[in-house]
């Protein structure tokens, strides 16, 4: 965490000064800006974890740099810093996506936990991409293959409703993406969308961190503060990585949940809010709840309606679109005009297996296009572990020679059969009969697979 670079922005010049001084010294790299415009001008060619601003500056104050952030890096955490008498105007920012807010004048160790908090937040969540908002896909997902066509036809049926959904998938899948398009295509898409990281928060935080605090509930709390179910009122209130919440706050969410009212911690006032929930994990939480580290009754109550993400090893036809779309996103953000990719390394990124996911494969790109100096990517861009020998990395940790290491051999075998086929096809430019010889196969043989790894083309 340390190491990371973080923004303040600040017309005063000794605020910027105290800011640097205190964030230097936990170990932060550090720059500053004047203004919103100073702020984008530096967004735009530096990598930055976290940005802490003032909420009134001239040019372009707090609330209009978090609405270009919001457009160009919704994940990156955006801290408001308000005097006292605009606390009301930094409860907006919230809604509206910020991080966090800081009234000044704060403590320095109120400073270092909401940095600290942030930094571990987009950490964990860099990487979820989003699509340019004038793509035809309604959902802002790049995609083509037919698991992510059945991920379309989930959000369309499912986003109308106030159902409660739970997002499962290994890390970097983009999950955070799809509860965004859900809230997006809502009847509360006017309405905010709160995000909360529990893994990103302390467990004796996660209590205020939910429900919010009154003034003088404990040590720091100088002044009252609304939680993420307050903030979420008629809109979304997304949990990620739910499954790290600690046991003894699983109770009380279960009932915010089902009762939809909380009280702040430190006050007798019980709030009622409206709001939609949406859940993701990496974890396997029927395991969880069997191994009691996770409440039988909150898994219920959340797995209202589930959505399984695929990894991008379960979706090889995605992996050359998103790599197009990367491109295209790189060679805007870092003034590059790079076509493509090699061949050779268009056979490479197919024959991998992704452990990291999306969020690997856009890192990749990123790091590829920084080195650059030829119109299209080649393989001594590529580092060595990124080989074909590299697909072990997929495969479950532990060993094989229990009970289920026939069933693992299985369908790794199957999805290796579905790897070839789908490029095969690809090469073949859909042309079936040329596909099957290639592959040795009959016509009919080759289609009866097609079918079995959903492969088929609908109009087929």
């Amino acid at each position: 965490m340390k190491g990371a670079k973080i923004l303040v922005v600040d017309d005063e010049l000794n605020m910027r000064m105290v800011l640097k001084a205190m964030l230097k010294k936990e170990g932060y790299e550090v720059t500053t800006a004047a203004d919103g415009i100073e702020a984008l001008e530096i967004l735009g060619r530096e990598k930055i974890a976290v940005v802490a601003t003032d909420l009134k500056m001239p040019r372009l104050d707090g609330m209009g740099l978090l609405e270009r952030i919001q457009k160009e890096d919704p994940s990156l955490p955006v801290i408001m810093m308000t005097a006292y008498g605009t606390v009301a105007n930094a409860v907006d920012a919230l809604k509206k996506g910020a991080f966090d807010y800081l009234t000044k004048p704060f403590e320095q160790d109120e400073l270092k936990m909401i940095i600290l908090k942030a930094v571990k937040t987009r950490m964990m969540g860099e990487g979820d991409f989003k699509a340019a908002a004038g793509e035809a896909d309604p959902y802002q997902i790049v995609g083509v293959s037919h698991r992510m066509a059945e991920i379309h036809e989930i959000i369309r049926k499912v986003s109308p409703t106030t159902t409660t959904v739970l997002i499962t998938g290994e890390t970097g899948t983009g999950k955070e993406l799809i509860a965004r398009a859900i809230h997006r295509n809502s009847t509360r898409k006017d309405q905010p969308f709160i995000k909360i990281n529990c893994a990103a928060i302390a467990e004796n935080l996660m209590e205020s961190e939910l429900f919010g605090y009154e003034k003088g509930a404990f040590t720091g709390a100088v002044t009252t503060k609304p939680g993420k179910f307050e903030l979420a009122h008629h809109g979304t209130l997304f949990l990620d990585e739910v499954g790290e919440i600690p046991r003894e706050m699983q109770a009380k969410l279960l009932q915010a949940i089902q009762d939809q009212n909380f009280e702040r911690v430190g006050g007798l006032k019980t709030i009622a809010v409206d709001v939609r929930l949406i859940a993701a994990t990496n974890q396997n939480l029927q395991q969880e709840v069997r191994e009691g580290r996770f409440r039988e009754d909150l898994f219920y109550r959340l797995n209202v309606f589930p959505i399984q993400v695929p990894s991008l090893r379960e979706r090889p036809e995605d992996i050359l679109p998103l790599c197009e779309y990367f491109i295209e996103k790189f060679n805007r953000k870092l003034s590059r005009s790079v076509e493509g990719l090699d061949p050779e390394v268009r056979e490479r990124f197919l024959a991998y297996a992704w452990p990291g996911n999306i969020r690997e494969l856009e890192h990749l790109i990123e790091r590829m296009l920084l080195m650059a100096e030829e119109p299209l990517l080649t393989t001594k861009l590529v580092p060595a572990e990124f080989s074909a020998e590299s697909a072990r990395e997929a495969l479950p940790s532990g060993g094989l020679l229990g009970e289920g290491g026939r069933d693992v051999l299985k369908s790794h075998m199957e999805e290796m059969e579905r790897q070839i086929i789908a490029r095969c096809l690809e090469e073949s430019g859909g042309n079936v009969t040329r596909a099957a010889e290639k592959l040795g196969l009959s016509r009919k043989g080759l289609q009866l697979k097609m079918i079995k790894h959903r492969l088929r083309k609908k109009e087929e």
